[in-house]
């Protein structure tokens, strides 16, 4: 396992603040410029939190994790009130198929606002989700909550799975436990399913 903890110092190396920074920006653009659909953000937050020093540095990580997410949705909301119908006819839409624009304005009708705290963990879906919002005309006062629910949500969520596969790896590295062993190779299937879920909803057509 020497090669996970050499990966681990690799990006623990890095100057926290930078980071940090880094993490801000990648969880805005993940939720609000769709970048989420080519690297998966769950994938990188939990490799960050993994590399984290310390409980204070896993805590300003969750933090500005959160704030950033629920920041990228409001890119989707303010655009989705802009441009309003035409949101649908975008080509990042299109490429996704229109089916899951459609998957997330029946979410909306259902559920309201809090159709962006449901839908944080479904690929995809939840990155309209906030457009949808924004064209389905939601008060910013309602879609605000949601959001940050949602965001504070999937950000505790990787978070705490970085922090347990840290664990897990220094366990490994110190007694070399079966258990230990088990609770990453099962973080690892986690993030493998994840990954290949992704790739199949980026590559199914539209209903």
């Amino acid at each position: 396992m020497s090669w996970v903890q050499d990966f681990l110092d690799s990006v623990s190396s890095v100057p926290l603040p930078a980071t940090l920074a880094f993490a801000a920006a990648f969880s805005a653009a993940e939720s609000g410029l769709a970048v989420g659909a080519v690297v998966p953000g769950e994938t990188v937050v939990i490799v960050l939190a993994a590399a984290m020093p310390g409980p204070v540095a896993l805590a300003a990580l969750f933090v500005i994790v959160a704030v950033a997410g629920s920041a990228g949705d409001h890119v989707g909301y303010l655009l989705g009130r802009r441009y309003g119908e035409r949101v649908r006819d975008l080509g990042v839409v299109r490429r996704w198929g229109q089916g899951r624009w459609d998957e997330a304005m029946r979410f909306l009708h259902r559920y309201g606002a809090w159709s962006v705290f449901l839908t944080r963990l479904v690929p995809l879906v939840r990155t309209l989700t906030p457009a949808a919002a924004g064209v389905a005309g939601v008060r910013y006062r309602s879609f605000l909550p949601a959001s940050l629910a949602g965001a504070m949500t999937w950000a505790a969520l990787y978070v705490v799975l970085g922090a347990l596969a840290k664990a897990s790896v220094d366990r490994i590295e110190t007694l070399s436990g079966r258990v230990g062993w088990a609770v990453l190779a099962a973080l690892v299937l986690l993030v493998g399913l994840r990954l290949l879920a992704r790739g199949r909803a980026a590559r199914t057509p539209e209903e």
